[in-house]
């Protein structure tokens, strides 16, 4: 008997607006990609280590406060959140023009703008991946994800070869006043979506007291450390981002001020180069029928290092380094997308609506808090040994993560599992059905716990205002 042929998204108002809303924000975080490191570099004539910083700066709110905002985010609507950040990182990021028509824009301003920019992305990643359970069904995920990621794509192949001309053609400062813009008609989308969000209920502890914020992230911190799925994957994207971070932080360095490539030269290659990211949104959704969400996964983290370490051997020749750049950021694209398609989706369908939070904001402590410590080994290391030879230590490092992922249960997972039930403290109930397909030596839980500096597995990290 033929099964029920679900509606495609694109009939889905809500989504289609919040599908909107990613792909501007997404797109103009191109600008300040590219804009901030040349400032840094070209414009204030910062060092190597400050520019390390810089992205470390950024990335210091996803331990500050990821976990806590987890918690929060759980007791309250989602969508107000969303809002606010948008709004709020593209004030932040309008400071910098603002500042550089003045003739006051010095380099501390880029590390508050960092900062800031990098708190509201905390707040919003959070809630963003755990609005989208609510806004669709669960059969629906993969492909809401996957057309997100789609989006992704699209912007990675337009962004980088719009940016870096218009960065060629005027200063660099006024191409993040793209950004800032593309962050106010994110925020409006997403308020005007239609579904409103029930106000979640506050969980009760075992005596049927409101739980307090300290024992709600425990109980993230519980449900995601103890899950044999969530463990594995966590530390898959932990180390990528450890070692990405450290590759991607000093990478500018080569680029502007080694290799002294053109912006406009960067860019377009970089951009044709994402088509790879197009590529793997296209091939996302029907992979994981294809090979199993586990071995999905485990593939597409494979991929990556590989690629790091060709785009870390760039020459100075033009034309070798068109196509380092191009080979390593085409299969860089193409195995992010997946990856982050098939281990959000994931995520989302085992996770119960009331945990779901809490589960992003321990997954973003665990995956983005590598990201600062990585961005600062790179300087240090950029600081002692010569540019590339750091570079190429960084991209060595990544081979190491892909070992979390294969040498767990997710090998033998092939269709999603059931959703969990959560008790009021965050312990897995005893209704959870494990899957059929699972190794039954594998079925205690998996040992470990996982996007991009510019391209490391899980959620992919764009830089000052990403």
């Amino acid at each position: 008997m033929l099964g029920t042929v679900r509606p495609s998204l694109l009939h889905h108002g809500d989504f289609r607006k919040l599908w909107a809303a990613a792909t501007v924000s997404i797109l103009g975080s191109q600008f300040t990609l590219f804009a901030v490191p040349f400032i840094a570099l070209t414009m204030l004539h910062a060092t190597v280590f400050e520019v390390s910083l810089l992205a470390a700066v950024e990335m210091l709110p996803f331990l500050l406060f990821t976990l806590p905002a987890g918690a929060w985010l759980d007791r309250v609507r989602r969508r107000p959140v969303l809002v606010a950040a948008d709004i709020g990182r593209g004030v932040a990021l309008m400071s910098i023009p603002v500042l550089y028509v003045g003739g006051n824009l010095q380099i501390w301003h880029l590390f508050v703008v960092a900062f800031i920019t990098g708190t509201f992305t905390a707040l919003f990643d959070v809630a963003d991946q755990s609005f989208l359970p609510g806004l669709l069904e669960r059969d629906d995920l993969v492909e809401g994800n996957a057309r997100l990621q789609l989006s992704y794509s699209v912007a990675q192949i337009g962004g980088p070869t719009l940016a870096g001309n218009v960065i060629e053609v005027v200063a660099a400062p006024f191409a993040i006043v793209v950004d800032a813009l593309s962050f106010f008609i994110s925020g409006g989308l997403i308020s005007a979506i239609k579904k409103r969000e029930p106000k979640p209920e506050r969980a009760l502890d075992a005596a049927g007291r409101p739980t307090s914020l300290r024992s709600e992230i425990a109980s993230g911190l519980r449900y995601v450390v103890g899950d044999r799925y969530l463990r594995p994957i966590a530390g898959c994207t932990a180390t990528s981002n450890l070692f990405g971070a450290a590759l991607f932080g000093v990478f500018p360095v080569l680029i502007w001020r080694e290799l002294a490539l053109s912006p406009a030269f960067y860019g377009t290659v970089m951009g044709l180069a994402s088509f790879g990211f197009l590529a793997g949104a296209v091939a996302s959704n029907s992979l994981p029928r294809t090979l199993g969400i586990g071995p999905t996964i485990i593939v597409s983290a494979a991929l990556s290092s590989p690629a790091f370490l060709l785009m870390t051997l760039t020459p100075a020749s033009l034309g070798w380094a068109a196509v380092t750049l191009f080979a390593g950021w085409f299969v860089v694209g193409f195995s992010q997308v997946i990856y982050n398609v098939a281990q959000i989706s994931l995520r989302q369908s085992i996770t119960p609506p009331a945990m779901q939070s809490r589960m992003n904001a321990t997954m973003r402590f665990i995956v983005w808090g590598t990201l600062p410590i990585g961005s600062l080994m790179g300087g240090v290391l950029a600081t002692a040994l010569p540019v590339r030879l750091a570079l190429v230590i960084a991209a060595l490092g990544s081979f190491t993560s892909m070992l979390w992922v294969l040498f767990s249960p997710l090998r033998t997972l092939h269709d999603m599992p059931e959703e969990r039930t959560v008790g009021a403290q965050g312990s897995v109930g005893a209704s959870v059905l494990e899957h059929r397909d699972a190794d039954p030596a594998l079925a205690g839980d998996g040992d470990r716990p996982l996007v991009p500096g510019v391209g490391v597995p899980d959620d992919a990290h764009a830089g000052v205002g990403g």
